[in-house]
C-alpha cells in the first residue's frame, strides 16, 4: 500500500493512503489542488499541486476530478437574471423541468 506524507496546518506531518486524498485538476493545465481530511483533527485541508505533485499523485492512483473555473458573474448576467424574475410564470416553468 502506498503511503503519502503531507502536512496538516494544525497537526504537522501526517501519513495518508491514496484513498485519503482527492485531486482537483485544472481544466486548462497540468496543475490543481489536492485535498484530504486530517486523520488527527479531522479538518479538511487543501494544498496546491504543481505539475510534479500532480504526476506523483496520479502515478500512485489518487482519484481525480477536472475542475472548470468559471469567472465572476457579470453585471449583464445579473441584469438578465433580474429581468427573468419579472416574467410571470418563471417559477412554474422551472418547477416543471
Amino acid at each position: 500500500m502506498t503511503t503519502i506524507r503531507t502536512t496538516c496546518k494544525h497537526c504537522g506531518d501526517v501519513e495518508l493512503t491514496t484513498a485519503d486524498i482527492g485531486l482537483e485538476l485544472a481544466a486548462e493545465g497540468s496543475t490543481g489542488n489536492y485535498r484530504f481530511d486530517c486523520p488527527f483533527c479531522g479538518l479538511v485541508q487543501r494544498r496546491p499541486a504543481n505539475h510534479r505533485v500532480v504526476s506523483i499523485l496520479l502515478a500512485t492512483g489518487v482519484e481525480y476530478e477536472i475542475i472548470t473555473t468559471v469567472g465572476p458573474i457579470t453585471e449583464e448576467e445579473i441584469e438578465s437574471f433580474a429581468r427573468a424574475l419579472d416574467i410571470d410564470g418563471w417559477f412554474s416553468e422551472i418547477a416543471a423541468s
